[in-house]
């Protein structure tokens, strides 16, 4: 299991650094999940289960593989994965704030 911790590393040009929507921490936990925390202290759980698992999954097919779906990362504030893989941060942010957890599906 990896933490990420310094979302200070990640800095772009037109992206604002204290979105409360901007992750600082992430944990892979077992079963495609992820524990996440915002930069204003938001924490909660993402299940991307279904969304992997799905035959509807497209591009998030690849992260079904264990060693793959490891490998995640925060950059500019949003999760992401090798091969350009990447997790919309407001959307999950706006879920977790409101119940604690994101499925997206």
């Amino acid at each position: 299991m990896r933490i990420q911790t310094n979302a200070s590393q990640n800095r772009a040009a037109g992206i604002i650094p204290c979105a409360d929507w901007r992750l600082v921490a992430i944990k892979v936990l077992p079963e495609f999940r992820l524990e996440v925390r915002f930069q204003d202290g938001t924490r909660g759980t993402v299940d991307l289960s279904r969304l992997i698992l799905s035959k509807t999954a497209g591009v998030f097919a690849a992260l079904r593989d264990p060693q793959i779906f490891s490998q995640a990362r925060i950059e500019y504030g949003a999760v992401t994965w090798p091969g350009e893989l990447d997790l919309a941060p407001d959307a999950m942010y706006e879920a977790i704030k409101g119940t604690g957890a994101w499925t997206p599906e």
